[in-house]
């Protein structure tokens, strides 16, 4: 946080100067021409502290500690200079890499519209040369969202996600590079590491943990824990659905609570598809909230392509309010897989706002 003295750059425009006061949320800052500029503080990224002693010894207090690493400051930009190494600060136990990517909301408790600062943290010794990528399924390559330069013992804001942003992120990926500047070291081999990205997770509180780099509850992702790159253990669908088809066999209990004619309620030449869960299996037993949900794109599907010939077919997909989660998966499947449909929010008198109307 910047304070009266210090020199700041602006985040999101161009400009800077010196902190000059500072009145509740608003720094005002001189810029060499003698003007005062009121800026918010949280767009303030500071370039040099005053007194120099006070700078070192808050960068050593941001944003919490583990017993064997230093505290995380927050790095200004991807082009920040590097230092000389006698301004870098070793750790007894900084030889040991630890990286974590962490998205931080920026109002937790208004998971449904707020956005999530995207923050890498370099906990150890070493200068990470890095790029963030992301990837949605039904693109053909991958997007550098960042890519750049963080210094030992810093958590550098790399990314921005909106609420929007969520609905095209499959995959994330992280590729890096450690080194250290004019003195020996210990050679660390580059890395890639990739995560499938469940973005339903942002929608749900209890998902958010307590971890040492951050003040408030995070999603965070190990990219390297103890110099060892973190593999995902991927899932192959096919095999885990014809797992759980041999496992209902067994089990002999039917899952599917209705019959088709349920399932493809006609109101005159409408369609209406319930997909409460509910209303498509009888217990929901043993069921992560992941497996429930594919359970219902399945079904939202079925009647999809069962209809795609019927041209003018309208269709009521009956999602509920919720939070939300299922009528994004849905209005996904309708950006991309069943593209060139007429989409509109069914009738409020009939269904309020828990129900998606599409016309073949």
């Amino acid at each position: 946080m910047a304070k009266i003295g210090d020199i700041v750059r602006f985040l999101n425009s161009v400009g800077g100067g010196r902190v000059v006061r500072i009145e509740g949320n608003l720094a005002h800052v001189e810029d060499n021409d003698g003007f005062e500029i009121p800026v918010l503080l949280k767009e303030c990224v500071v370039v040099d502290s005053n007194p120099v002693q006070e700078h070192h010894q808050n960068s050593n207090s941001k944003r919490g500690t583990t017993q064997q690493s230093p505290a995380v400051a927050i790095a200004a930009d991807s082009n920040t200079k590097i230092d000389s190494e006698e301004d870098v600060t070793e750790t007894e136990s900084g030889d040991t890499i630890n990286l974590v990517l962490g998205y931080e909301p920026q109002e937790l408790k208004l998971l449904n519209t707020t956005a999530f600062d995207t923050y890498l943290v370099n906990d150890s010794n070493y200068y990470m040369y890095f790029c963030y990528m992301t990837r949605d399924d039904s693109d053909s390559g991958w997007t550098t969202r960042y890519a750049g330069i963080v210094e030992p013992n810093i958590q550098v804001r790399i990314d921005t996600v909106t609420n929007d942003m969520l609905a095209h992120i499959d995959h994330i990926a992280i590729q890096y590079i450690a080194f250290k500047q004019d003195k020996e070291y210990t050679l660390k081999n580059p890395a890639l590491v990739e995560y499938s990205f469940d973005a339903t997770r942002f929608f749900k509180l209890h998902c958010f943990h307590e971890n040492p780099y951050f003040d408030i509850p995070v999603i965070a992702y190990d990219i390297v824990k103890n110099d060892r790159p973190m593999k995902q253990h991927t899932v192959d669908s096919n095999k885990l659905e014809k797992a759980l088809r041999q496992k209902k066999n067994i089990d002999r209990k039917p899952v599917v609570k209705r019959s088709l004619k349920k399932a493809d309620k006609r109101n005159g030449d409408v369609i209406e598809v319930d997909l409460h869960i509910n209303e498509l299996i009888d217990n929901t037993n043993g069921l992560s909230s992941a497996d429930m949900l594919n359970l219902q794109i399945d079904e939202f599907r079925r009647v999809m392509d069962e209809n795609l010939k019927h041209q003018g077919q309208k269709i009521i997909f009956i999602h509920g309010k919720g939070e939300g989660v299922l009528r994004n998966a849905i209005m996904k499947e309708l950006n991309h897989r069943y593209k060139g449909h007429q989409v509109q929010d069914a009738s409020f008198r009939e269904y309020g706002y828990g129900a998606t109307q599409v016309t073949i």
